[in-house]
């Protein structure tokens, strides 16, 4: 079987746009609505909904790779990169803050050209911390760079990358075509999620480096949405992606057998319209957990305010299995007697609810 990139067409993508003009207009109404959604909001209530939009890019791009990094050390990375605090945090885990790092770059220099020496710098960034990987540099060596799935002796090649000697040729193709394609270019492509659609396949397809290509792959699919839009977008792309990864890899892999990828177009088109609309629960999401804060930090106390802040740490999904007096306990070190008399006293003011009974008992977050 040929791949993509051993195929005379290549890297000229065919493609139609007829079946997704509906999700592509779509998609712009949704921008406009999330647009006047934020100019509405006050500048600190903006500033939470980003920084969760963020967080939540850096979180799933890692999951979709096996890395499970904490929640509390990249949100300290990613304040640290934006300026947000006074005295720079402490970070523990330095994967946590590389990927901080990079998110925030990503965002601040998205009005940049594109650059074989950007992505250098961002590949550096992002592999700080493992010791065993050539950083900065495009991947070396005769042995093939295979995307694989399977135990040994079951292996299963999914993808088979250029040779290394090939790499850099083939992306300074990539750079040439990403800027070219961008806003005034000679060969612009006027739709966000089209052109990044391209861009994610295209990078993926060449596989520059010896890890992080798919993290990095994001990265540009972010850029090349905010460049088009002529503003950071406020959607996290690996969130919805890491919700059926399964989904995703197939889209890839079988794009990536052929250069007429209308297929993968529509896989990805309707991945940037569900990440917008996700977005949007986001933000109203933000501002409630905002408006809560606002109206119960005087209230509450400490052991309360601190279960409540775990509860909207979860995000959408709620917390696993509702809020029980053993976690309270778990998360604030107290009593059974305590962690139960605060729940009933969340219950009684409408903040939480109560579900089952006895030693059943859960409580659920009532937001209004």
């Amino acid at each position: 079987m040929l791949y993509n990139w051993e195929l005379p067409d290549w890297p000229y993508f065919r493609y139609r746009l007829d079946t997704i003009e509906p999700v592509l207009y779509t998609f712009a109404t949704e921008a406009g609505v999330i647009d006047g959604m934020l100019q509405a909001l006050p500048a600190y209530v903006q500033q939470e909904a980003l920084l969760e939009i963020i967080l939540l890019e850096a979180i799933k791009t890692s999951e979709i790779e096996g890395e499970f990094l904490s929640r509390q050390d990249l949100m300290s990375s990613i304040r640290n990169n934006l300026g947000l605090n006074e005295k720079q945090e402490a970070i523990l885990d330095r994967k946590a803050m590389g990927v901080g790092q990079l998110m925030v770059d990503v965002r601040k220099t998205y009005k940049e050209p594109l650059s074989c020496e950007k992505l250098w710098s961002w590949h550096e960034i992002l592999m700080s911390s493992y010791s065993t990987i050539n950083k900065g540099v495009w991947r070396k060596g005769k042995e093939p760079m295979q995307v694989i799935s399977g135990a040994m002796g079951r292996i299963k090649i999914h993808f088979q990358a250029p040779p290394s000697d090939e790499v850099n040729a083939e992306m300074e193709k990539f750079v040439t075509w990403f800027n070219e394609t961008g806003p005034n270019g000679k060969g612009e492509i006027y739709s966000a999620p089209v052109r990044a659609a391209i861009a994610h396949l295209y990078f993926e397809s060449i596989h520059p480096f010896e890890d992080g290509n798919g993290r990095l792959g994001r990265a540009i699919a972010e850029k090349a949405l905010s460049q088009t839009l002529t503003k950071p977008i406020m959607m996290s792309l690996s969130k919805t992606i890491e919700a059926d990864r399964k989904a995703y890899y197939k889209a890839l892999g079988d794009a990536q057998q052929h250069n007429e990828i209308t297929d993968w177009l529509t896989y990805f088109v309707n991945i940037v319209l569900k990440a917008q609309q996700e977005a949007r629960q986001t933000i109203d999401f933000t501002l409630k957990k905002t408006m809560f804060f606002d109206r119960y930090m005087k209230i509450l106390n400490e052991r309360q305010l601190k279960v409540i802040n775990r509860i909207f740490e979860a995000g959408l999904d709620g917390f696993q299995g509702g809020m029980t007096a053993k976690k309270y306990m778990s998360i604030v070190k107290t009593s059974k007697a305590t962690a139960t008399r605060d729940l009933q006293t969340l219950a009684e003011m409408g903040i939480l609810t109560s579900f089952g009974a006895g030693r059943n008992v859960h409580y659920e977050l009532q937001l209004k």
